[in-house]
This record gives C-alpha cells, sequence and structure tokens, in this order.
C-alpha cells in the first residue's frame, strides 16, 4: 500500500494539541483523520513529525499516511484542494509526496525549527499568535546566553515534569533570537523578536522553558552564568517560567531526500 506524506499548517488554538486524546475529539490528528477518511473512501491513520502542545501552532508540519489510491502525488492539485474543502479552515493542506513504504514522518525527521513570537507593542490582532511583553529587553545577553545551548546536550532543566521522556537529551545546533519588523499589514503589523531554534529532537514544553528562561535573562533577572548553571543543574525547578504556548511555531522539519519517491 502506498505510504504518503502530506505537508501542512494549522493555528493551534481552539485545539488540544496534535495528538488524539480520549477525552477530547479537538485535536489535529483526530480532526484530520476524519476528514480525509471521508475525501478518500477509505479509513486514514495519520502518523505526525511531532506531538505540538495545546494552543501550539505550526507554519510547517508534516504527517504520514497510507492509502490503496496510487496517484495522490500525481494529481495533488486536485487532492490538497479536495482536502482543505472539508477541513477547518484553520487547518491548511498544501501539498502531497509519495515516500519509501518505510518512511516515518517523526522518526525520519532529521532536524525541527520552533519560533517563539514576542511583541514590544500592544496589538489586538496578535493577541492570539504572538507575547506581549512590555518590558525592555537585552538581545544580546540573550544571544550570549544561547550560546550555552549549543554545549549542552542533556536539557532535562528544560522538561516537563512527569514526561516520561526516553531520553533528555537533544542536539540543539542553532539558538538565537532576531529582531523583526513587519509594516503594512494592519492585522499583524509591529516590531518583534522572534526566537529560533533548531535540534534534532525536542522534549515536551521544552522550548516555552528555555524562552521563559531567556527572557529571565533579557530583563537582567538572570546573568548569563547563571544559565548556564541552570543547564548544568538538570533541575526544572531552577529554570524559569514556560510562556504561554500561543506564540510558539513549528516552522520547519527536515528529512533527508532519500525517503521521497521521485516518480
Amino acid at each position: 500500500m502506498p505510504r504518503y506524506f502530506i505537508k501542512l499548517s494549522y493555528n493551534g488554538g481552539r485545539y488540544n494539541g496534535w495528538q488524539i486524546q480520549k477525552n477530547t475529539a479537538v485535536t489535529i490528528q483526530q480532526v484530520l483523520n476524519e476528514s480525509v477518511s471521508k475525501v478518500l473512501a477509505e479509513q486514514i491513520e495519520f502518523t505526525g513529525c511531532g506531538r505540538t502542545d495545546t494552543g501550539v501552532h505550526a507554519s510547517c508540519f508534516y504527517a504520514h499516511f497510507d492509502s490503496a489510491k496510487e496517484s495522490l502525488h500525481t494529481c495533488q492539485t486536485d487532492w490538497v484542494y479536495k482536502f482543505n474543502s472539508i477541513l477547518p479552515n484553520d487547518i491548511i493542506v498544501s501539498d502531497i509526496f509519495k515516500v519509501m513504504p518505510t518512511a516515518n514522518s517523526r522518526f525520519d525527521a532529521v532536524q525541527r525549527t520552533y519560533q517563539y513570537w514576542i511583541t514590544t507593542e500592544r496589538n489586538p490582532f496578535l493577541a492570539n499568535t504572538a507575547f506581549y511583553v512590555h518590558e525592555n529587553l537585552d538581545i544580546d545577553l540573550m544571544n550570549e546566553a544561547c550560546k550555552k545551548l549549543l554545549l549542552t546536550k542533556d536539557f532535562n532543566c528544560f522538561c516537563k515534569s512527569g514526561a516520561n521522556s526516553a531520553t533528555t537529551f537533544c542536539n540543539v545546533t542553532d539558538a538565537k533570537w532576531v529582531k523583526k519588523e513587519i509594516t503594512n499589514q494592519p492585522f499583524a503589523s509591529g516590531h518583534f523578536l522572534v526566537f529560533e531554534i533548531t535540534a534534532d529532537r525536542f522534549l515536551r514544553n521544552m522550548v516555552r522553558a528555555i524562552v521563559g528562561t531567556l527572557l529571565d535573562v533579557g530583563k537582567r533577572k538572570t546573568s548569563v552564568e547563571q544559565f548556564e548553571k541552570i543547564l548544568k543543574s538538570k533541575n526544572r525547578s531552577n529554570a524559569g517560567v514556560s510562556v504561554p504556548a500561543h506564540a510558539l511555531y513549528l516552522s520547519s522539519v527536515i528529512y533527508p531526500e532519500n525517503i521521497f519517491v521521485n516518480e
């Protein structure tokens, strides 16, 4: 049976995360399963590239599924349209790829990037998509602290208590704060600070805990040296609070080329 990847994006504001749960039907995975099953007239079950938490968004997300249909990727424009015609407006499919039968959207991903968006100006149109911080932040100090993340392997100090991760080791290859300015778009204009972090894998709540601790550095409540000690302590109680989920985005997922089928 052919296996496919879909590329999608979603606003996670009204969803209880990606993964199907027993106590709620409002998850990205369940909505996709039900919607695409109707379109293809067969039982479809998606496996996602990650498990975003409640309220977290994705501007780039991949999921794989098996289908009896052989030509979804050769008529992708038609199928993308059909999928989107039945999906809610806050979940959008943008592409379909045929992949090797053993390809796995979660375990074959070699690199993931998250972004956390902070606005320094109040804007009613950003209330659910960016985190407002009124204090002046020292971006140079925060970027100095980011360098310590690249030298760290065990991120237990940023792992949510009770997450039961098999390992707390992650390979962070990039972490930085960048300034961005968006103009001429009244629903999203403003001055932003964006935290970007890339790694092979992430722990539950890891990025939001890192951002909260880095904000303490930017507010000069925590020194770079203290930040380094927090990392070495491997103790979640030593780190800062987790920032809200609504400003976090999965923004990139990279796969090896050899899992894709070119026909």
